[in-house]
């Protein structure tokens, strides 16, 4: 039998191609029905006809001492991904010199095919070679291309907001990784929308890809008195380099702004009305945490560049950023210290910026103790939003005082406790150090405990008891019991 590497599906015998590489020569003919690799083995490696050196324990496999020869790498499964991507995988095998390097690479090999979006799964088996040739290896990778069209109906989770989704994807559409979907969303609190979006990696890498958008979008803020509806176009380019990863992104939007009733203060009103914006935004991102929901170590740096005025009647520049720390300290307790900010101006002296743009601060995902946007300028009840924002917070995160054992369903809470400030105002360029010096003395700052719940890596809850210390006039403060959940918090 030699030795498999078994993966989690049952291998689909339907009719397929099979893509040899025979030392250097590679030929593509009719599959035959090939016996499926999950038989109710234990996931793992299985020896059986291999050679291997042992030290005094036999339990114990020197793999890394084993010499190999790859005679050949078979791949079967192929319906419409393209033999040039596939070879480009699999060479690589081909230069393998011990029997643990060929693990390795096989291993690699398998996790980059599915990172691309090529396959849905592959089964890796390894054996000697059928010409039996001193150090002569096979290996066979049995692979399970997505559908043409899948889809479904999902529930996602945003800042304190949840939406049901309707999608439509076509993985892998043209042989190569790309994928093409088209969803349609309707939120919780009257949002709904639907986009288009294309996504092809490049040079088989799947951290750097091309994308283009097309979508619409409907929301309503009642915390600022208006609704906007975006028409929209955009393409974006990912690409890694040694120190992190970088997004360039290109957007066009066609924005209608109008009142949310009649309530609606002045200063949201004059502001009604379409405006055309054009903007190329720039996103770099060095993610070194374990967990992007709930980490226990590792930090987060992200800065982000704007630039509107490319086109339309939008003109400014934005930047902000965020850093967060993670430490594990003793008895599974986490340390955090998260810090953001960020700053913005127009470049058109005789415009201000709208609403839709600006920065806005205070609810349970960023200023604890205050009312979503209750922080900054107000006219009547509306928040106004502001060009200027900074935001700083510590937190301890430690288990349940009274959890069950390990690794049960306990795991998933943890208590929490915190202390937040920050500040949100507009800054006068002419003066500079004033402007500053306020944002510092008027600071908003509060502090409390609760519990969080994780939910996978996909999102979190929290529920917290806040007592907020300092108050500015014009806030709106929310004393007592706070309810927050979705992805980023500070």
């Amino acid at each position: 039998m030699g030795i498999k590497i078994y993966s989690s599906f049952p291998y689909d015998t339907s009719s397929s191609f099979r893509l040899k590489f025979i030392m250097g020569t590679v030929q593509a003919k009719k599959s035959r029905k090939a016996e499926a690799l999950s038989d109710g083995q234990p996931k793992g490696i299985k020896t059986s006809s291999i050679p291997i050196e042992k030290k005094n324990d036999p339990s114990v496999i020197i793999f890394d001492k084993l010499p190999v020869r790859v005679q050949r790498v078979v791949v079967d499964g192929l319906t419409r991904t393209k033999d040039d991507i596939i070879i480009k995988e699999i060479k690589p095998l081909l230069s393998a010199k011990t029997f643990e390097e060929l693990v390795h690479l096989s291993y690699g090999a398998k996790v980059k095919m599915e990172r691309l979006g090529l396959f849905k799964n592959v089964v890796i088996a390894i054996d000697v070679s059928k010409d039996k040739r001193e150090n002569g290896y096979e290996v066979l990778f049995e692979v399970q291309e997505f559908r043409r069209v899948d889809g479904g109906i999902y529930t996602s989770i945003s800042n304190n907001d949840g939406s049901l989704d309707f999608q439509v994807k076509m993985p892998n559409i043209l042989g190569r990784g790309e994928r093409f979907s088209l969803d349609y969303t309707v939120g919780t609190k009257r949002t709904h929308g639907y986009s288009a979006y294309f996504r092809k990696p490049l040079n088989n890498n799947p951290d750097m890809f091309v994308g283009s958008t097309l979508y619409q979008f409907h929301g309503e803020y009642p915390w600022s008195g208006y609704k906007q509806t975006d028409r929209g176009i955009g393409f974006d380019f990912t690409f890694p380099t040694f120190l992190g990863s970088h997004n360039l992104q290109w957007e066009a939007v066609w924005r209608d702004l109008k009142s949310l009733s009649r309530e609606t203060s002045f200063a949201v009103r004059e502001q009604a009305g379409h405006s055309l914006k054009s903007c190329l935004k720039h996103t770099f991102s060095i993610d070194k945490r374990d967990d992007p929901i709930l980490p226990t170590t590792g930090f987060l740096w992200q800065t982000s560049q704007e630039y509107a005025g490319l086109g339309g009647n939008v003109e400014y520049a934005k930047q902000d950023g965020t850093f967060q720390w993670n430490v594990s300290l003793p008895l599974d307790t986490i340390f955090q210290v998260s810090l953001a900010g960020g700053i913005m101006r127009t470049l058109d002296p005789r415009a201000s910026i709208s609403i839709s743009d600006k920065f806005f601060l205070g609810g349970p995902l960023t200023l604890r103790g205050f009312n979503m946007r209750g922080c900054g300028p107000h006219s009547h009840e509306n928040a106004l939003g502001a060009d200027s924002y900074w935001l700083t917070a510590a937190h301890i995160y430690s288990p349940l005082p009274f959890r069950p054992g390990k690794g049960r369903f306990g795991d998933l809470f943890k208590t929490h406790f915190f202390i937040n400030a920050g500040n949100l105002g507009n800054i006068d360029f002419s003066n500079l150090s004033g402007s500053v010096s306020s944002l510092i003395s008027t600071l908003r700052w509060s502090y409390g405990a609760g519990v969080v719940l994780c939910m996978g890596r996909s999102a979190r809850l929290e529920l917290n008891y806040v007592i907020p210390m300092r108050i500015q006039k014009g806030d709106k403060a929310n004393a007592g019991l706070q309810f927050g959940i979705g992805i980023q918090f500070l």
